[in-house]
């Protein structure tokens, strides 16, 4: 069995779903599981209630003049995903199971699997005496749920750090690492639409009286994407790609095969050819759910009321509050008269951008290069890691990248990550503190 199977398996057990109260207190235990691997390494640790919040604090100094040695700010989420639906996974997802090539369990990419690299890689270090910067831990247990403690806690940190290192990203494809230089943020909105006070008849009011369902299918026209874009007002602001980006990316493999190994369908005929633009530098607008009347009974009525959860990723530079009050104004306007439609943005998140020439950036290419051999490509991210543009406020350059693979089924069944990976990128992790000396 691998040397760190039994320990990883300890902190992959802990159901930490942060979307289910019920699991508040599982939250907690993974927050504290960190804590107590760092102060196992010879470090200080605690889990902090922020505003009740766990936030797992804590920080191994460097092994040799740590008063004047660099400090490193390393980030992970210590929550999950729920695992729903149970019966589509081939084993328990709270059992870490070795099958093939892979280790299976709910959060051994996202996040917990990542984040173990980084605290023993950092504790392999201190326990040698060849830890040669301070090794700052803040790990929150919300990120999945869009929650800002760990945002506020930086911006009440005014101690700084010359490098972080966030391990929630993955690679290209196997052997392909990359470094992200830019995220998608996101604006989350829940809809509401009355169309009276109470269901009709089908039969004796169809086609005369307003249909809730009707009313907020054809609302929501006036947001979706034409041809892969969405209307200008929800466009303002982006930061294009450079050509040198650009030419990068078409080294990346085809967005035909990424859609085809999803077993995904393109949404238009120029979806595959334009993959890399629309996941890393254009905003997307998805309808994450629609309810009204009874989808599966048969009921011939004209429902009341329709409900809908819609996410916008941003593209890098654009701004969350703007985009909103866009959002907002397109679908007041096509609102059909006599329709009541609420609106409640449930959370949101800004975009990020890390200067590609930082010296952290150039450190860290040179150690994964040495340890992986092969360079990481600098790629942006489709997703949305709310404290890198919290970072950057702080001047904080950020290596932002991870060791899943895009089959890793993350937010999905039988959640899994390459073993020969784990090893991986522990070797890498070593090699990326040891490079930290130099700043």
């Amino acid at each position: 069995m691998h040397p760190w199977f039994d320990e990883l398996s300890e902190f992959l057990r802990i159901p930490s779903v942060s979307a289910d109260q019920a699991h508040a207190g599982d939250v907690a235990a993974a927050g504290s599981w960190v804590c107590d691997l760092i102060r196992g390494a010879g470090g200080s640790a605690g889990l902090v209630d922020w505003h009740g919040q766990p936030l797992a604090i804590g920080e191994l100094r460097a092994s040799r003049d740590p008063e004047h040695a660099p400090t490193v700010l390393c980030y992970g989420h210590f929550d999950v995903q729920p695992p729903d639906p149970l019966e589509l996974w081939d084993s328990a997802p709270f059992e870490p199971e070795v099958r093939g090539e892979y280790l299976y369990a709910r959060g051994v990419a996202d996040d917990k699997g990542q984040l173990y690299l980084l605290l023993s890689a950092a504790r392999e270090l201190a326990r040698a005496g060849e830890l040669p910067v301070n090794v700052r831990f803040a790990c929150d247990g919300e990120e999945e749920t869009g929650g800002n403690s760990i945002l506020e806690f930086l911006a009440a940190d005014d101690r700084g750090a010359d490098a972080a290192v966030i391990f929630d990203t993955e690679m290209v494809a196997r052997g392909v690492p990359a470094f992200n230089i830019a995220t998608r943020g996101l604006v989350y909105f829940h809809l509401s639409l009355r169309s009276g006070g109470h269901d009709l008849h089908s039969g004796m009011y169809g086609g005369a009286a307003m249909n809730a369902a009707h009313a907020l299918a054809h609302t929501l026209t006036a947001v979706t994407a034409r041809d892969g874009r969405l209307a200008e007002p929800l466009r303002v602001g982006i930061h294009p790609p450079t050509q040198v980006e650009l030419d990068g990316w078409r080294e990346l493999p085809s967005g035909a095969g990424e859609l085809a190994g999803q077993d995904a369908r393109p949404a238009d005929a120029r979806a595959a050819d334009e993959f890399y633009i629309r996941t890393f530098a254009e905003p997307a607008l998805d309808i994450n759910g629609f309810d009204a009347g009874s989808p599966y009974l048969q009921k011939t009525v004209l429902p009341v009321k329709a409900d809908a959860n819609v996410s916008i990723r941003l593209a890098p530079g654009q701004d969350a509050d703007v985009v909103a009050e866009a959002f907002e104004r397109l679908l007041r306007d096509a609102a059909p008269d006599g329709a009541e439609l609420e609106l409640k943005r449930l959370s949101s998140a800004a975009p990020g951008l890390v200067d590609p020439e930082a010296r952290a950036i150039t450190l860290g290419l040179d150690a994964f290069e040495r340890a992986l051999g092969v360079r990481p490509l600098l790629v942006r991210s489709g997703g949305t890691l709310p404290i890198v543009p919290a970072l950057a406020a702080h001047g904080i350059p950020a290596i932002i990248t991870g060791f899943s693979l895009p089959d890793a089924n993350i937010h999905s069944p039988n959640e899994r990550m390459l073993v020969e990976y784990i090893d991986l990128g522990i070797v890498a992790s070593k090699a990326l503190l040891t490079e930290f000396a130099a700043l």
